[in-house]
C-alpha cells in the first residue's frame, strides 16, 4: 500500500506567524523541526496501518523546507520547485491514499491562521467552477483525478472545518485553534504527534469506506489577482481569459490540463506582484 503526503507549513503545530513561514528569519528554522516532526507522526502512523512505501511533498514556497536528515528514513521526499502539479507532484493511480498535512484554510477566513490561497501577495481569491475554493478543495480534483482517495487533514480548526465541508468525513487532526490570521492556540509538538499518528493509522483502516473526490469536467479556475499587471501578464498564455482588470479564467474537460495551465497563471503572476502597491 502507497501512502501520499501533501504537506504544507502553516497548519503545522505551533506555527501562528509570517517569520515561521518565510525563508531567512531566525524562526523559520525552528518551525521547519515543527514541519518534519509533524510529518514523522503521519508517516509512522502510515507504517503503522501497513504501508510498504510513503511519499512526502514538500508543497510550501520554496518547496525545500522539510529537513531530510531528521525525516522518518522509511519515507522518501519531493523537494524543489517549480512543480506541474505543485502540492500534488509525483501522485499518480499507484498510491492507495492521500494526506493533507500541515495545511491552511483561503484567503479571508475569519479566524484562520496566516489564511491564504496559493500565493498571499498576489492572489485576491480563486474560484473552482463558480465557487470560492481553498487549496485542500483545488489539489482534491487532482487525487480525485488518478482515483487515489484523500482520507487525512491536519490544520488549524477552520483548515479542517473547510475540507471536511467539501471532502467529507475524512480522518482529521485540529493541531491549533485560531485566533486571528496571526494568532494560534496550538498543541505542542508531543500531544499533537500522538493524536496525527493514531489519525494516520485510522484514516488507512477506512480507505475503502472513504470516496474518490469528485472530478468535475469542465472545470474554470478564476484568479483575481491583487492587481492589474499580474492578471495581464497571464494572458500571454493564448488559452487564458482575460475577464476583467484583475480577474483571468482557464477552463478545459481534463482537469488536470486546467490545473496546469490554472498553476501557470499562478507562477507568470508571481513574478510582477508588487509588495508595496499590490
Amino acid at each position: 500500500m502507497k501512502v501520499y503526503i501533501s504537506v504544507d507549513m502553516e497548519g503545522i503545530t505551533g506555527i501562528a506567524v509570517k517569520a515561521q513561514v518565510v525563508e531567512g528569519h531566525p524562526a523559520y528554522e525552528r518551525a521547519r523541526r515543527f514541519m518534519t516532526h509533524d510529518i514523522n507522526a503521519a508517516v509512522a502512523g502510515a507504517f503503522d496501518a501497513g504501508a510498504t512505501e510513503v511519499l512526502v511533498n514538500d508543497g510550501h514556497f520554496t518547496m525545500t523546507n522539510i529537513l531530510i536528515e531528521d525525516l522518518d528514513p522509511r519515507a522518501r521526499l519531493i523537494t524543489g520547485r517549480n512543480k506541474h502539479l505543485s502540492q500534488m507532484e509525483g501522485l499518480d493511480a499507484s498510491f492507495s491514499a492521500v494526506f493533507y498535512i500541515g495545511y491552511h484554510a483561503s484567503v479571508g477566513t475569519a479566524g484562520a491562521v496566516i489564511n491564504h490561497t496559493y500565493l498571499g501577495k498576489a492572489v485576491r481569491e480563486v474560484r473552482r467552477n463558480g465557487r470560492a475554493a481553498s487549496e485542500a478543495e483545488i489539489n482534491s480534483g487532482i487525487a480525485g483525478h488518478f482515483g487515489v482517495p484523500i482520507v487525512l487533514i491536519t490544520g488549524d480548526d477552520k483548515a479542517v472545518a473547510e475540507a471536511t465541508a467539501v471532502l467529507g468525513a475524512i480522518e482529521s487532526v485540529v493541531v491549533k485553534r485560531g485566533i486571528d490570521r496571526y494568532v494560534a492556540n496550538s498543541m505542542t509538538l508531543a500531544a499533537s504527534a500522538v493524536l496525527i499518528r493514531e489519525a494516520a493509522k485510522r484514516a488507512l483502516g477506512r480507505v475503502k469506506e472513504i470516496p474518490v473526490p469528485p472530478v468535475p469536467s469542465p472545470v474554470t479556475f478564476e484568479i483575481d489577482f491583487m492587481s492589474t499587471a499580474e492578471a495581464a501578464i497571464t494572458t500571454l498564455f493564448p488559452t487564458v481569459e482575460l475577464r476583467g482588470p484583475r480577474t483571468v479564467a482557464v477552463t478545459d474537460r481534463d482537469y488536470l490540463r486546467a490545473f496546469k495551465a490554472f498553476n501557470g497563471c499562478l507562477l507568470l503572476g508571481n513574478t510582477v506582484a508588487d509588495d508595496i502597491f499590490g
